[in-house]
């Protein structure tokens, strides 16, 4: 048995697969996408020290007033 990952360009060739794999040629896996990979947070820690919402806020404003 042989692993290939194809790009599937138009809906036409996955129901082409899905033929396949009801003939029991090929088997089907749904590879994982990134928003379905867990993400370590941890990393992050530390990035941002805790501000009240209202400093943020005000910040933010600042901001994208400078961009006007």
């Amino acid at each position: 048995m042989r692993t290939v990952t194809v790009d599937i360009l138009n809906e036409k060739a996955l129901n082409l697969l899905k033929d396949l794999e009801l003939l029991k040629l090929i088997r089907v896996r749904k590879d994982k996408t990134a928003r379905e990979k867990k993400i370590n947070w941890q990393k992050f820690k530390g990035s941002m020290t805790k501000q009240p919402l209202d400093q943020i806020d005000q910040k933010l404003s600042e901001m994208r007033n400078e961009w006007e």
